[in-house]
């Protein structure tokens, strides 16, 4: 087989993996929502129940350095017209979604929006939302609110600060639940909210749309065999082997092959790890 013929056979392949993505997929989902107001102002009204709310800005995939410990990569970054921030999470895995890593984040946001040498008054309310695919909480309930509160008193310590986990696996006749449902969907002609539904269409049907996910595709392709030489995963480190594979698979970008070609693995270890993620 020829480099065109290879090309053109793994363009083909991104095309058919395009078409099984959903919201629920953290590189597609930011793909969708890059600079998309509109969408994520749809979903933080329902989330939220505040119809009225107006987001003004999106960013994604957005940076948060620390020089001393761990850096913090969100995945989408809105602001509101109050100047409420908030930062979304879409976590497959539960392990991705815990209470510490919760935390983290929202420690983190808060150190961004808050200016050297300003007031501490100043630190706008902040969100950190998780929208889980399965119910992490397992509780049944479509959404948990975590915040503060005195424990003698048994009064809110309103400082501003709120995590919220949004169950993925929810479905009813409601809002909330047709939300969850077309985070669920490969297809836009049946998601039920016109404005994501186009939104996805863009990514998956149109040429210029396609364009930019294989384009994305190919710079995780890319990233995933930087990070397998920078590992030295070839030389048989098992455990970063494992872990960099888990995260292949979360993504939903690359076939059982490509994950074991770059991560040296071999096919039935991915197809093991991949199972295991999906029980």
């Amino acid at each position: 087989m020829t480099e065109t013929e290879k090309m053109n056979k793994k363009h083909l392949e991104d095309v058919e993996r395009i078409k099984n993505f959903r919201l629920l997929d953290d590189d597609f989902m930011t793909q969708c929502f890059s600079g998309d107001t509109a969408g994520i102002e749809l979903v933080l009204r329902i989330i939220l129940e505040k119809p009225d709310l107006k987001v003004v800005d999106v960013r994604t995939q957005v940076f948060v350095g620390n020089l001393l410990n761990r850096s913090v990569r969100l995945d989408v970054v809105a602001t509101d017209s109050q100047n409420t921030t908030y930062d979304i999470e879409i976590q497959r895995e539960a392990k991705g979604a815990g209470k510490k890593r919760a935390r983290y984040n929202s420690s983190m946001l808060d150190a961004k929006l808050l200016q050297k040498s300003e007031d501490f008054d100043k630190l706008p309310e902040s969100y950190v939302i998780f929208i889980t695919e399965t119910d992490v909480m397992g509780k049944g309930k479509p959404l948990y609110h975590i915040g503060r509160y005195i424990f003698d008193t048994a009064e809110r310590f309103d400082d501003g600060s709120h995590i919220l986990y949004v169950n993925g696996a929810y479905r009813a006749e409601n809002e909330i639940g047709r939300l969850m449902e077309d985070f669920a969907c490969t297809s836009p002609d049946n998601m039920h909210y016109a404005v994501l539904a186009e939104r996805v269409r863009y990514f998956k049907e149109s040429k210029e749309g396609v364009a930019v996910m294989c384009e994305a595709m190919e710079k995780m392709w890319n990233d995933a065999v930087n990070e397998g030489i920078k590992h030295g995963l070839k030389e048989g480190r098992k455990e970063e082997a494992n872990a960099v594979a888990k995260r292949m698979i979360a993504a939903g970008l690359l076939s059982d092959e490509a994950i074991a070609e770059y991560s040296g693995l071999t096919l039935k270890e991915v197809k093991q790890l991949r199972t295991e993620q999906s029980a």
